[in-house]
């Protein structure tokens, strides 16, 4: 059994690479929402909101960072069970709050609240949980896979109607991942992930709005000015960066061409002002991540903690992924905010509570 050390630096290397990540995002969701903001009375809207949206994450990061992480397990099931409760009441008319063709948020005044975001930090807590206490039942088909695959399926089926497909691949894949690290059978996860992707394929063709991106992401080209506009738009904002980009503020693309321009299509934005040498930057600030993150599962005090930060780093790391894909035209169009970079309070907030996490284990681990 290990032994946990008592509590010393958490990890600077993840905090300074986050703090990158965080200031690229402002200034990113400052140049990139400046047209649009101006156009409406004021140039600094995003950016004051994204500026308080990262002060609560900091400040949520800091805290969850000194707590200690033992006591998560207490909570996994309330949290959970709260996640569930309020991915139900998002989609209450009149309660869940609808933009772009989903109804994904729960109005609380100045803020508006994503409960698929919190899902996502509570199924990580809850299954590092489960898999801690049932370790010798991780192997077993019915005692171990089949009980966190029905409710993985509730979430996913609850976050679907919303719907938000992104989101639901994440949760999906990062629990993959961290049954996987925890010592699932490779054979029977295999066979439920070859049963489920015909599953995705039909939900994905059973919906005339799904349908439509997967044949666009095909040949976006067969209709640039509907379905595959905004996949070209986003090709034309990357192709013009060349190696240097056109310039931190001077974005075309911006000035209403490309859709969603500081939201899930803030890459292209970043990659026309900056150039590849922009994008390859917050690329290996990605994959330096990870490496922290997972390095920091490896040297985890106990089997808790490992997982926890399995969960929490395969999350960030998939959502950047599935993002830079969707941008790049590598996988068909599915709405998913960038981690740190896209403007959004919910998922920035979370993201970064789960940082504090991370950075809270780090604290323990036998490298501290």
């Amino acid at each position: 059994m290990a032994v946990r050390r008592s509590p010393q630096a958490p990890d600077y290397a993840l905090l300074a690479v986050v703090a990158v990540l965080l200031a690229v995002g402002i200034v990113m969701v400052y140049s990139a929402s400046m047209v649009e903001a101006q156009a409406a009375g004021d140039s600094f809207y995003y950016l004051k909101r994204q500026m308080l949206w990262a002060a609560l994450g900091l400040g949520a990061m800091l805290f969850f960072m000194r707590l200690d992480y033992s006591l998560f397990p207490r909570f996994a099931r309330p949290l959970l069970g709260v996640s569930l409760v309020l991915l139900l009441v998002v989609l209450i008319p009149g309660v869940g709050h609808a933009a772009n063709g989903g109804q994904r948020w729960i109005g609380f005044g100045f803020a508006n609240l994503q409960p698929s975001e919190l899902m996502k930090l509570a199924f990580v807590i809850f299954l590092a949980d489960w898999m801690t206490r049932r370790q010798e039942k991780v192997g077993r088909f019915w005692q171990g896979l089949a009980p966190i695959f029905l409710l993985l399926g509730l979430s996913f089926g609850l976050i679907m109607l919303e719907p938000d497909l992104g989101t639901s691949l994440v949760l999906t894949g990062t629990v993959f991942l961290m049954l996987l690290a925890g010592g699932a059978n490779v054979f029977q996860l295999a066979g439920v992930g070859s049963l489920a992707v015909p599953g995705v394929a039909a939900l994905a063709l059973m919906s005339p709005y799904r349908a439509r991106r997967l044949f666009t992401f095909l040949d976006p080209f067969k209709n640039p000015q509907g379905d595959g506009y905004q996949i070209i738009q986003g090709l034309y904002a990357l192709g013009s960066g060349g190696l240097f980009g056109v310039g931190l503020g001077r974005s075309r693309q911006k000035f209403f061409y490309l859709p969603e321009r500081h939201t899930d299509m803030i890459f292209a934005i970043l990659g026309e002002e900056l150039g590849l040498v922009g994008t390859v930057c917050v690329l290996l600030c990605f994959v330096f991540l990870a490496w922290r993150g997972y390095r920091i599962a490896v040297e985890a005090p106990d089997r808790f903690a490992s997982m926890l930060a399995v969960g929490i780093t395969s999350w960030i790391t998939l959502q950047a992924c599935m993002n830079i894909a969707v941008v790049t035209s590598t996988i068909p169009m599915t709405g998913i905010p960038l981690p740190f970079i896209s403007y959004g309070g919910s998922s920035l907030l979370f993201i970064m509570s789960g940082v504090g996490i991370l950075l809270g284990v780090s604290r323990h681990g036998r490298a501290a």
